[in-house]
Order: structure tokens, then sequence, then C-alpha cells
């Protein structure tokens, strides 16, 4: 009987290594975007099902969590694979920041980048992107939906992701493995 629950485990453990690797390869991530060069991939999976494959670029001399570590460039991009009402999203975000303890300082801009969300659609592509001393701009689609110059803010929010506490840490490992 074990070595049946054992064969099932193995099966299973492989079919979702070749869905992520078939999700990975549908989000179709570039090796360089924006003169920066894609460093590791991933799926977030939620309740058994994939919500978005998420990519982390940085500079080639670095390794990510070196960038991430040193407030490099760094350009982080989420494939979706659902619809996700905007409020969700939102709730999501403000739920990880405060349990990760941003500064009430971010709250106006916080504000203001949220109010740029929009409805997720299957096959949207969200990204944020952070160039020290430029700040961070959220990309929806590849159109530049809000821009801050709050070095601060770009860290805070790449920490959803990026930082201890986040929205997930298995999905934080892999991306900065």
């Amino acid at each position: 009987m074990r070595h049946i629950v054992f064969c099932l485990l193995l099966m299973l453990s492989i079919t979702a290594h070749a869905n992520e690797a078939d999700r990975l390869k549908q989000a179709n991530f570039p090796a360089q975007s924006q003169s920066l060069v894609l460093k590791n991939q991933a799926v977030l999976t939620y309740l058994w099902a994939d919500v978005y494959a998420a990519a982390l670029y940085a500079p080639s001399d670095l390794s990510a969590k070196q960038a991430w570590d040193q407030q490099k460039a760094l350009h982080l991009v989420l494939y979706y694979f659902r619809d996700i009402d905007r409020n969700d999203v939102i709730k999501a975000a403000t739920t990880t920041l405060e349990r990760q303890q941003a500064s009430a300082r971010l709250k106006p801009e916080i504000e203001k980048l949220h109010a740029s969300f929009r409805n997720i659609r299957s096959g949207d592509r969200y990204a944020l992107d952070f160039r020290p001393g430029r700040g961070l701009n959220l990309e929806i689609n590849g159109q530049v939906a809000f821009s801050s110059r709050d070095d601060e803010l770009a860290k805070a929010y790449l920490g959803i992701w990026l930082a201890p506490n986040g929205l997930s840490d298995s999905l934080r490992s892999k991306l900065l493995d």
C-alpha cells in the first residue's frame, strides 16, 4: 500500500513539474528585458490553481538576490493565467504590506499605484520596473500606467514578492535563487 501511495505522489509531482514547465512556456518570458537579463521564473499556484507566472530580471553581473539586496535595477513581470478582480489584487497587496510593516509615509503613493490597477484578464502582463534614482514604473501590457520616483515605494512594493513575509515564500525563494 505504501508503495502505491508513493508512486501516486511521484506521478503527481512529475505532472505538477510538467505543468509548471508548460505554464512558463505559455508565459513566454524573453531572455532579456529593458537591458536586464532573466534570472529566474516560477508559477504561483493558489488552492491548486495556477494564478500567474513570475519572471525576475536583473543586471547580468549580479544574481537576483544580490540585485535585490543591493537595491539595483530590477524588472518583475507577472503573466496572468486567470481573470482577477482589481479589488482582490489590492486587498492581497494591502494585507501583505501591512504584514511586512511598510512605512505609513508610503500610503498616499500606494493608493495612487492601486488606483492605476484594472481588472486583470487571462493573458495580461503586469510589470514592476525599478531603476535606482528613477524609481518605480508599473506597466500593464507594456504601457506605463504609474510612475513614482520614490525608491522606498519601489522597495516596499517589490517586497510583496521578494521580501520575507510576502505573498509566497516558495515563489520568493524561486525568484531569488
